[in-house]
């Protein structure tokens, strides 16, 4: 059961109250606008903030704790949910009810999480520099790992171009040089600011009653100065108009990117029709774009489609010999008009309803799962609980998916051509 519960103004908290599981889970977000300027901070900040605290001030000791908390986790939590960014922590936990009599882990585990929002260690005017510096390294070596993943380097190339005037374009961990300019003392006024002036969504997922988590959590905030800023409001595509762009790179499979619109997003009553629309379409090995450019013609090593519902955008990527390129697209664009048209067989259409209901039912099947979708779900405007979603992937016709086919308009490009040494 989903119960939704505001505990102080600006602060929100979500309780999934489920028996099923052994361990649960609390997450901890601060919720901020989507900004260049602030993605790079917000992304570094909470690996900071878990290097060391005043009782724990090191990765070992910190360790220590969690092992006597029967194994307990913390880890960072930085996500893109449409216009807006999170930063904050994600705790894994065994529930009370599985310890030894008289042992308790939630409310201990409630307590090291505000030790480590609460209780960083400090150099100066700021946080401490080894720790700074040594997460800063590791983000950049996270982002510039990209490059090696050639798909997922043209795929952000692709969205870059089409999102010029969207925050959405925007990396989720920010760009390379702006973490290498962060100072300790810039990343703590941040986190002092942004602790001060951010909504808060924390989402519990276990089989306590809202009401006891409530009790435990709302201490978190004790002693904080808090004046929270609305949030602005989820925002449709932000059209800065279509570009075709294309990047030589020493590889031996050129990767296409496509990308296209859609006015049916996560807040439409389509929703669901244009779910399956994308799955027939490119998203799985049952698709017209696997069976039909792969397997049949062999026009390229692989593809798929993915729609990004808080913003009406669906993305296809094709792994293909550099000569083929005008073939794929020409290919791809075919495969959209045969859905436009109506063109779907029953088992096409059955296929992809059950590869979406079956990752449905498996979002249910952990603590982290279920907190990631709804709270993804709450922050991008999608008012639908699992059950729901499944009944309205179940009703979907081929109609529907024909019409929400031809809401699909070409948008954008981007190539990366493979060149010779």
């Amino acid at each position: 059961m989903m119960q939704t519960m505001e505990i102080l103004p600006g602060v929100t908290l979500r309780c999934y109250t489920d028996h099923r599981f052994k361990q649960g889970c609390l997450s901890f977000q601060l919720i901020r606008p989507m900004t260049r300027e602030e993605s790079a901070l917000n992304a570094l900040l909470p690996a900071v903030l878990l290097r060391g605290i005043r009782q724990y001030p090191d990765i070992r000791s910190i360790t220590g704790r969690l092992d006597a908390l029967y194994g307990a986790s913390v880890g960072a939590l930085v996500r893109r949910i449409g216009d807006y960014q999170t930063t904050g922590l994600h705790c894994g936990f065994m529930e009370d009810r599985f310890a030894l009599a008289g042992d308790k882990i939630f409310a201990p585990m409630v307590d090291l999480l505000r030790q480590f929002l609460t209780e960083p260690i400090l150099e100066k005017d700021g946080f401490c520099r080894d720790f700074v510096e040594g997460e800063k390294k590791n983000l950049i070596s996270t982002i510039e790992s990209e490059l090696n993943d050639k798909r997922a380097y043209a795929a952000g190339k692709l969205l870059k171009n089409m999102c010029r005037e969207d925050s959405f374009g925007l990396p989720r961990l920010g760009e390379a040089q702006d973490v290498a300019k962060i100072t300790p003392a810039e990343l703590y006024r941040h986190y002092q600011t942004i602790l001060k002036t951010s909504p808060v969504e924390l989402f519990y997922v276990g089989s306590a009653d809202i009401q006891t988590v409530a009790e435990l959590v709302t201490p978190l905030f004790d002693g904080m100065d808090r004046e929270p800023s609305p949030l602005p409001a989820q925002t449709p595509f932000r059209d800065a108009g279509g570009s075709h762009d294309a990047e030589e790179m020493e590889i031996s499979q050129a990767k296409l990117c496509m990308g296209f619109t859609t006015p049916i997003t996560n807040q439409s009553k389509d929703f669901a029709a244009m779910q399956v629309c994308n799955t027939i379409f490119g998203g799985g090995m049952t698709s017209k774009l696997f069976m039909e450019v792969r397997e049949k013609q062999s026009l390229c090593y692989s593809i798929g489609s993915g729609y990004y519902g808080s913003k009406g955008i669906l993305t296809i990527s094709a792994g293909i010999d550099t000569e083929k390129e005008s073939h794929v697209r020409q290919e791809i664009l075919t495969q959209l008009d045969a859905c436009r048209r109506g063109n779907i067989t029953q088992d096409e259409l059955t296929a992809a309803k059950e590869a979406l209901l079956s990752s449905l039912r498996g979002v249910t099947d952990s603590p982290g799962a279920i907190e990631n979708f709804y709270g993804t779900a709450a922050l991008s405007g999608m008012d639908m609980t699992i059950p729901e979603y499944m009944a309205a992937v179940t009703a979907v016709t081929t109609e529907q998916v024909a019409r929400c086919a031809e809401s699909i308009r070409s948008h954008s490009s981007f190539f990366l051509k493979g060149v010779t040494a």
